[in-house]
């Protein structure tokens, strides 16, 4: 430990003004950069202020460019005002038509529905006829709703959305739809009865550029550090950081572990090396999301794939079965699934003889995605 006694933090003093700043669902006061976004938004969702359904809309974007904040904030305006209801799912958590549902029956009700017992049918009956009661309309945003596509589950949720009106005659539903995933078209991946009535209002949220990312994680760090804390030459490393990965949300997670690694120095400012020390784990912000969602079959196949990385399907699959018991169509749908999300990649290379088959193999290296699964 180096620095004279007074660069030294006491034990009971703090680098953070507001730790929960750094957090990543944190909603800040103030959004930068996204005007143009929020007015596509606010334009859709009109009508819902007047009583009527809204249009619905695709929200499209990289991860960490802005788009969970956008609904976010803009469904704390619209919460304000009683006769629109305003639901924001998160389909990581929430991949199945009835977990949809039930969340949206508790964001209507304000307490869970049943366990168990309780039909899909009952419970669409339930939200309908309170909308209807209460001539409120609901406005549901389907954040990360690729996951309810690696499910399978992406058409019947949208198809019971947005026909809840012809169901139950003055039930007002619009739907938001937020994907991070630039390789689904989720227009042309629904079935086409669902493809009929839904044609959406698209905004897209680009990754922010270099002064964009600088001038927002400034802000971050004058609300969530103390005066003095960080310099600008450290917050400038940040931002080049941020912005070589295109993730605002790496650059928000490093602020913060950049001001713990500080502490555990008992430094009251952020050094360059608690910056580069820092990266080695905030680069890695959207591969622990991913893996935050799996299943625990799901899980069970990354560390299969740790300890085989590069080899063939099939034998992958015979680890898997040895450890799983599970058969060939889960392990090829959970296949499916990991190489969309970008945790693996699925390359169909020729066997002699034997046609074509994939090789498969972690897009991370093995010990990061291991130590995530932790």
């Amino acid at each position: 430990m180096t620095g004279d006694a007074g660069d030294m933090l006491s034990w009971d003093e703090s680098v953070f003004r507001d730790e929960s700043v750094f957090e990543i669902d944190h909603v800040p006061e103030t959004f930068r950069h996204r005007e143009s976004q929020l007015e596509n938004l606010k334009y859709a969702l009109r009508p819902a202020v007047r009583g009527s359904r809204p249009l619905n809309t695709m929200v499209r974007g990289p991860p960490g460019t802005g788009k969970t904040t956008a609904v976010q904030k803009l469904f704390g305006e619209l919460g304000a005002r009683t006769e629109v209801r305003t639901v924001r799912v998160n389909c990581q958590v929430d991949s199945t038509r009835y977990a949809v549902f039930s969340r949206l029956f508790e964001g209507i009700f304000e307490y869970e529905p049943p366990s168990s017992g309780i039909s899909f049918k009952k419970l669409f009956g339930q939200i309908t006829d309170r909308l209807v009661e209460e001539d409120e309309v609901l406005v549901v945003a389907l954040d990360d709703v690729n996951y309810l596509f690696y499910e399978n589950e992406a058409s019947d949720t949208l198809y019971s959305l947005l026909r809840a009106h012809e169901a139950h005659s003055g039930a007002k539903i619009g739907v938001i739809v937020v994907s991070s995933d630039l390789g689904l078209d989720v227009i042309d991946d629904l079935d086409t009865r669902v493809q009929s009535v839904f044609r959406p209002e698209e905004v897209y949220f680009p990754v922010y550029d270099a002064t964009e990312i600088y001038d927002i994680l400034s802000e971050r760090a004058k609300r969530g550090f103390h005066e003095g804390v960080i310099g600008d030459a450290e917050l400038e490393r940040v931002a080049d950081l941020t912005a070589d990965s295109g993730d605002l949300r790496v650059g928000i997670d490093l602020l913060r572990r950049a001001g713990l690694n500080a502490e555990m120095r008992a430094s009251k400012t952020v050094s360059e090396e608690d910056v580069e020390d820092a990266y080695d784990k905030s680069k890695h912000v959207h591969l622990s999301r991913s893996l935050r969602g799996l299943s625990e079959s799901e899980r069970d196949l990354v560390r299969v794939l740790a300890a085989h990385d590069g080899e063939r399907a099939g034998a992958v699959y015979d680890a898997f079965n040895d450890e799983t018991d599970l058969g060939y169509t889960r392990y090829s749908e959970i296949i499916n699934k990991l190489d969309q999300l970008g945790v693996i990649d699925a390359e169909y290379a020729d066997v002699d003889g034997r046609g074509r088959s994939r090789e498969l193999s972690l897009a991370y290296d093995a010990d990061a995605v291991l130590d995530r699964l932790e």
